[in-house]
């Protein structure tokens, strides 16, 4: 549906100038055309369909009597949709409706009818859970090997399938399950059952269950892992309830009994759940009671206190790893990180080299570990591992390229699809139903159906298909496919940059580094102009209402009618960026932690000395944020190459993160 022309920002026109006036309306009439450009543009490329007027209607109606469980209204819609392009997903919803009643023939014919679509595999998964769930299990037994999927509901019906038929070897791969810091579907709980009944499960393991669930903070699935143990010899789930909301209270309390080892575990949850806001009041805590409790028990509390003194970067950290053992990777990278915020090399090195295999294979591991035996004076061995890391097109291959002595550009562009190439994948049948799907604002199922179309492409395919979604504006979807090519790379998919002439002066009125607002906007909203999260915000920049409310306010606007239109969601998104920027020594790491995380944060992560930039950003806490500043930055440095074909330096955009200071940052206290 298109959207009216009308400018969108209504401000106090009196007070406007007469130039002022004609840039807005010029800038809304541009807007207008921009969303009206996509239709022309696909209409061109991607053949009309062939259906009947009002299809798109009759396709939404349907897919709502599907929702709503309606079959008598579906199979009316279903009849005036006959070779429309998305009439497999109609055949869907009938089937899917009338599922329990349906022969495995009919199944088996639209499984086979519709292989070339992702809803074969999507109708195969409903129907391996109907059949496990009603023990239906000479059909699952047929079924399942067909199944190429990960849903962990379908993998415990397998499971027990072969259990069930007498494989053994079934219940030692069902083991593993237990110990994931989730849920379990009703499925895997019936697998768990009878690996109780064999005595698969231990003691010991059912009390590394409801640790795995305590340390996540999730109470209730401690307390259902604590039935295996027999009645009476779980902790009190009253009190684990308690010390979820007041864990320093009931420490101070000391109404435990460490007699038992649920009085124990009890008392070891409560010091590292305080932990999580008061590392160092947790650890006060527990050099009292650690005399009471086994050596076992009292490492284990240090490595949680440890944990949680690394992420709120405590100081104390790494003396509190020092007392653990056993870590997991998890709590060995926040050891790492710890020894970077000490510059203590020879602990990264340690933490690092400490890991497991995969773990040790990331790209920021391969980096940290080079940089630390550069540290310790094992050159050779950093060389070897930079060298292959300066090939990868990302935030570590940037910096190992830097440290090799070589400087950031994009590569070169290696292929670029023909007419026919183009007019080939725009009749891809699966490529044709995603962009309807997207045509129709049904983003989901469109990302679906374009993510089974590429799953097999190769890097020229890739291309082409990117090249193509770039032409209908799909921006999203031409990004992410050119991201995916091994060897053939076109930059300039990946690090596209349309709304320039919008961006570009925006950026240069607000004062801001345009690659830099290009590579946050590239990591906000892959340029979809009206995303919206699942926390509210909305637009390129993707502006929380508050927000925007707050912006508008400070420029002296009256009110905002659609804060996704281009001109204006770039307009309120550039302002706060600047603001952030400026109440941040100017610091563009800084600034892009707070546009993700809020000032208050970014702040808090400073250091208490100077710190390269490269350690602030991979030291701070919350993982999306942590990967979010890398992203950007990294983005924002090809994209510096492509506007000004100079070569670039992430190094000196990270730069060096100055001390906090206190006085100054208490007198920004308005920001949002």
């Amino acid at each position: 549906m298109l959207r009216s022309g009308t400018p969108t920002l209504v401000s106090n026109v009196k007070s406007e100038s007469k130039n002022a006036r004609i840039e807005r309306n010029a800038m809304a009439m541009h807007s207008f055309v921009r969303l009206v450009r996509p239709l022309l543009i696909a209409a061109v490329l991607i053949a009309p369909n062939a259906a009947s007027a009002g299809a798109e209607d009759d396709f939404i109606s349907a897919r709502e009597a599907f929702r709503a469980g309606d079959a008598r209204k579906l199979d009316l819609y279903a009849r005036r949709l006959n070779n429309y392009i998305l009439e497999p997903y109609v055949a869907y919803y009938q089937l899917r409706l009338r599922l329990e009643e349906a022969s495995p023939a009919e199944v088996r014919r639209f499984i086979s009818a519709y292989a070339d679509t992702p809803l074969a595999a999507r109708l195969l998964a409903d129907w391996l859970r109907l059949l496990g769930r009603t023990g239906q299990w000479e059909l699952f037994d047929a079924e399942y090997p067909r199944y190429t999927g990960e849903d962990l509901d379908i993998t415990c019906y397998g499971l027990q399938s072969r259990i069930r038929a007498g494989q053994s070897e079934a219940l030692t791969e069902a083991r593993p399950l237990w110990f994931v810091s989730r849920e379990l579907p009703e499925s895997c709980t019936a697998l768990m059952n009878v690996l109780a009944q064999e005595q698969k499960l231990t003691v010991d393991d059912v009390w590394l269950r409801v640790r795995v669930a305590l340390e996540a903070g999730q109470v209730a699935m401690a307390n259902r892992a604590a039935q295996y143990l027999g009645a009476g010899q779980g902790p009190d789930y009253r009190a684990l309830t308690l010390i979820t909301s007041n864990p320093g209270g009931y420490l101070d309390k000391q109404q435990f009994d460490l007699r038992t080892r649920a009085g124990r575990e009890t008392a070891m949850y409560a010091v590292y759940r305080l932990a999580r806001s008061a590392p160092q009041q947790a650890a006060a805590h527990w050099a009292r009671l650690e005399p009471r409790f086994s050596a076992e028990e009292r490492a284990y509390v240090w490595g949680q206190i440890a944990y949680w003194g690394a992420w709120r970067h405590d100081s104390e950290a790494l003396t509190w790893f020092g007392k653990a053992r056993d870590l997991s990777d998890t709590q060995l990278a926040w050891k790492a990180r710890a020894a970077l915020r000490a510059r203590d090399w020879r602990e990264v090195l340690a933490a690092i080299d400490a890991m497991t295999e995969k773990e040790r294979e990331q790209s920021a591991w391969r980096y940290w570990k080079a940089r630390a035996l550069t540290a310790t004076g094992r050159s050779d061995e950093a060389l070897a591992l930079l060298k292959p890391l300066a090939r990868e097109y990302n935030f570590y291959g940037q910096l190992a390229l830097e440290d090799l002595g070589e400087r950031i550009a994009t590569p070169p562009v290696a292929f670029k699809p023909g007419p026919g190439d183009l007019r080939a994948m725009g009749e891809n049948p699966s490529i044709r139903r995603a962009f309807e799907l997207y045509r129709l604002n049904l983003r989901v199922e469109g990302v679906r159906e374009w993510i089974f179309a590429i799953r097999k492409f190769d890097d020229r395919q890739l291309l082409t298909a990117s090249e193509l979604a770039r032409r209908n504006e799909l921006y999203d979807r031409a990004i992410n496919t050119a991201d995916k090519t091994e060897s053939l790379h076109d930059f300039s998919l990946r690090y596209m940059a349309p709304f320039r002439d919008v961006l570009k002066v925006r950026a240069a009125q607000m004062n801001l580094d345009e690659a830099w607002v290009y590579g946050l906007i590239r990591q906000e909203s892959r340029f979809i102009v009206d995303a919206r999260s699942r926390a509210g915000a909305s637009g390129l920049m993707q502006l929380m209402p508050a927000t925007a409310k707050w912006v508008a306010k400070k420029m002296g606007w009256r009110n905002i009618a659609d804060v996704t239109e281009i001109d204006t969601n770039v307009s309120l998104g550039t302002y706060y960026l600047k603001h952030v920027l400026d109440t941040l020594d100017g610091h563009p790491v800084l600034a892009s932690a707070a546009y993700n995380a809020g000032p208050g944060r970014a702040r808090a992560w400073r250091p208490d000395s100077p710190m390269e930039g490269a350690i602030y950003a991979e030291t701070i806490p919350f993982n999306e944020t942590r990967d979010y500043v890398k992203k950007v930055m990294s983005n924002a440095s090809y994209y510096a190459h492509a506007f000004s074909q100079q070569l670039q330096s992430l190094k000196h955009r990270l730069g060096v993160v100055a001390p906090r200071y206190r006085a100054r940052e208490a007198s920004l206290g308005d920001t949002p």
